[in-house]
């Protein structure tokens, strides 16, 4: 696996599972001092690999870090009908097949709820969550869908996956869903993240995403109130993807839950409080 900082040439690592598929891994490598694994769940859509500043945000810290990339993703072997649980599970048997312990569970957009379950699952296991724009379990109530710019995939994918399919051959991206700091932050640090979510992720088909959504906006599998672990909320409030209501609602959800707030930032530009939040998920685990 490469290790330098061009995100766009990362080679991920084909790891098998229990019950026959595969999954693709991007891992840091060794950590360079004691501490958590850092464990990151891609946006929606994504290949999955690690791309600066996450890239970034490990070394300066010496920690180690992976991703898990989804069924359906970046060559990632699908599995119809998953519910978010089911990801998270993955997530799981992977770190179990590394040998990673303890860990911090990372989470951008799609990837947020994925991170939250895994600490459901295995809250031994997870010292802290920091998700970032994190869509909130679904309901269908004018707090969850109010503020979305384009919420026809989601809307979709409650017709089921076929729905979400077709649904897809016809979306077209709607600048709207981002405000001026999100493109701003696209043309700077987090210039990798739009390359893979527009491009590279483009070649590997739309099911990963129509099966996120879907996974979205059905049980997730896990209960929110066994996340036993602090969890930091950071979110824009002028985020028009995921807007501030979900943060809301995840933290009364959730029992140790503390939303971070950006006034500024949109559904990307967010993504900057991502380190700010792990520091301080750190230093809440020194003696």
């Amino acid at each position: 696996m490469t290790h330098d900082d061009d995100d766009t040439t990362r080679a991920l690592r084909r790891v098998g599972l229990r019950d026959g598929r595969t999954v693709l891994v991007d891992d840091t490598g060794p950590a360079a001092r004691p501490g958590p694994v850092l464990v990151w769940h891609h946006e929606s859509p994504h290949t999955g690999a690690l791309y600066e500043p996450l890239l970034r945000l490990a070394r300066e810290r010496g920690l180690r870090m992976i991703a898990v990339t989804r069924p359906g993703y970046g060559g990632a072997d699908p599995l119809a009908g998953r519910s978010v649980a089911d990801a998270a599970r993955d997530v799981l048997e992977v770190a179990g097949l590394l040998g990673i312990g303890r860990t911090l569970q990372l989470g951008g957009s799609g990837g947020g709820p994925h991170a939250l379950a895994v600490a459901a699952l295995a809250p031994e296991r997870v010292a802290g969550v920091a998700v970032v724009a994190s869509p909130a379990p679904f309901a269908d109530v004018p707090a969850w869908w109010d503020g979305m710019a384009d919420d026809g995939g989601l809307r979709t994918a409650l017709r089921g996956r076929d729905a979400r399919l077709a649904h897809a051959a016809i979306a077209q991206f709607d600048p709207s869903s981002f405000v001026d700091t999100d493109y701003a932050a696209l043309d700077g640090e987090w210039a990798g993240l739009g390359r893979d979510a527009g491009v590279l992720s483009v070649a590997f088909g739309p099911v990963g995403l129509a099966d996120d959504d879907v996974a979205l906006t059905t049980p997730w599998g896990v209960t929110l109130a066994d996340v036993a672990a602090p969890v930091l909320l950071v979110q824009g409030r002028r985020d028009r993807v995921i807007p501030p209501a979900h943060a809301e609602l995840l933290a009364a959800a959730l029992p140790h839950a503390e939303p971070r707030w950006h006034d500024d930032a949109g559904h990307i530009a967010a993504l900057a409080g991502l380190a700010p939040a792990v520091d301080e998920l750190l230093a809440r685990m020194e003696p």
